[in-house]
């Protein structure tokens, strides 16, 4: 199994996939395999993990952490004097870093989804869905790049499997898992789960990602749902969106649903059990890694990126 995750920069994503590794924090001495913010590099509004980190967990998942996207400090280290991108995002004319800087999240989607059996895409907060928007996009661009799995023998083979499967070569893509990171108490309601998970559904109807396929969503204005019914009781039918509380929620004491460690765990027995879309073939840790290579290549060769990256450069239209 291999699971990645995306999101912008202090949503605790590499908080996250320690927990899905089975760190212990408590065990002294031991540092964590996915390094995370400190209070200094918050107050120095930095980010923490630059590229993508590989992690192998004991029960052999392969984890990426990855460097944010929507990133003010990825932009400022990427950014020249006048304006233009130091990094090499495509091929051809130097990019202005705000359009490189956007495209690097995009690749990082695309990649994410090509190689992965589950993305969690992280967001802040109840009501932030940029991150969906997002990946709609990667979902837009993910355009001829195959599953790893056949990406696996030598280049003749390579290109025979290319060939022979051409005409499905767009059929794999990894599930999606949305945590909502930073909540408070009031976000953990029955009812706002709900109306989150039919906005989801609405949001991802006509992309290539599955979304609540796992059966009907209940309607949030149905008089019949009991006042009783919990958060937990929902999540348990249908696993696409994941709930997280701050790290210190206000009146903690009160709080009813658990603490942030808690509910953490609770993630990762849900994450780590939950049924996710296979590889066509059957990969060790080794080929899975070369084949994630050639792909990481096709992504930034892209002629479908490409293009929309012409067409943002044109129109403007673009984060700044």
């Amino acid at each position: 199994m291999v699971i990645g995750v995306i999101g912008p920069t202090g949503v605790g994503k590499s908080t996250i996939m320690n927990e899905l590794y089975g760190y212990d924090g408590s065990s002294p001495g031991m540092l964590p395999p996915f390094a995370t913010q400190t209070e200094e590099i918050k107050a120095m509004a930095k980010h923490c993990t630059a590229g993508i980190d590989i992690r192998i967990s004991n029960e052999r998942v392969i984890l990426l952490d990855t460097q944010p996207v929507f990133s003010p400090s990825i932009l400022i280290d990427m950014m020249k004097p006048d304006g233009s991108s130091a990094i090499p995002i495509l091929s051809g004319d130097p990019l202005s870093a705000d359009l490189a800087h956007e495209l690097m999240g995009i690749q990082l989607g695309v990649f994410l989804a090509s190689v992965c059996n589950i993305l969690l895409v992280v967001s802040e907060g109840i009501n932030d869905l940029s991150m969906w928007d997002l990946m709609l996009t990667v979902d837009l661009l993910k355009h001829n790049i195959p599953d790893p799995s056949l990406l696996t023998s030598s280049t003749t083979q390579d290109k025979e499997n290319k060939n022979d499967n051409q005409s499905g070569i767009e059929d794999y893509i990894a599930d999606l898992c949305f945590v909502h990171a930073g909540l408070r108490n009031q976000d953990f309601s029955p009812s706002k789960l709900m109306f989150l998970r039919k906005v989801l559904e609405k949001h991802f109807n006509s992309s290539s990602f599955s979304i609540g396929s796992s059966g009907a969503t209940p309607q949030v204005c149905d008089p019949s749902v009991p006042s009783s019914m919990k958060v937990e009781d929902l999540r348990s039918n249908q696993q696409d969106i994941y709930l997280l509380p701050s790290r210190t929620p206000d009146n903690s004491k009160n709080f009813e649903y658990g603490t942030c460690p808690s509910m953490l765990g609770m993630l990762r027995d849900q994450i780590l059990s939950r049924p996710s879309r296979p590889f066509s073939k059957n990969l060790t840790e080794r080929d899975w890694l070369r084949s994630s290579a050639k792909i990481w290549d096709m992504v930034k060769r892209s002629p479908v990126i490409s293009e929309y990256c012409k067409a943002l450069q044109d129109s403007g239209f673009f984060r700044k």
